[in-house]
């Protein structure tokens, strides 16, 4: 059984989109994935499951917006995905809570960066399905507009390396 991360977008940020973690857990199993693991409240979920990543995600975005009344949007990795993310993480100099790796649907097209507007310096990388974002002032406040990101969700590379060692955990675990 392969080993996935799914990202939830929306969720348990802002006031919007209130889904407790033994929930997500609960509909995970339900779903039938195995040995289903939460990390933190923004929504991030590991566990096992026989079919494809995108039969997965699809499965997991419709269950969960049965329980919200709308989807969300997920996002889901395979380990060997998580680990390139944190190995191919550019901008060595960023403090890792100041790097945002956003997790997108899809590929963005090669001219996604084109319409950045950051006017706090902010830097941009595209690689296959993310896009990394170093803020060196904090994401908080800044004012970055860039219009590739919509669709995606964001882990800072704290929480993306953390997330990559339960996944090798729980693979290791066969």
């Amino acid at each position: 059984m392969a080993v996935y991360i799914a990202l939830l977008r929306a969720v348990n940020v802002g006031g919007t989109g209130a889904l407790p973690m033994a929930e997500l857990k609960a509909i995970c199993e339900d779903l039938g994935f195995s040995d289903v693991k939460t990390y933190i409240q923004s929504g991030n979920v590991l566990f096992r499951a026989d079919e494809a990543e995108k039969a997965v995600e699809e499965r997991l975005d419709e269950a969960i917006g049965k329980k919200l009344g709308k989807r969300p949007g997920v996002m889901v990795r395979s380990r060997k995905e998580l680990d390139g993310v944190v190995d191919d993480a550019p901008f060595p100099d960023a403090k890792p809570n100041f790097l945002l790796v956003y997790f997108l649907p899809e590929k963005p097209p090669g001219d996604a960066l084109e319409k950045m507007v950051a006017p706090d310096g902010e830097e941009a990388k595209l690689a296959g399905r993310e896009i990394y974002v170093h803020y060196p002032n904090g994401s908080g406040r800044s004012k970055l507009k860039l219009p590739a990101l919509k669709p995606g969700t964001s882990r800072n590379l704290n929480t993306v390396r953390k997330l990559a060692e339960m996944a090798a955990a729980l693979e290791d675990g066969d």
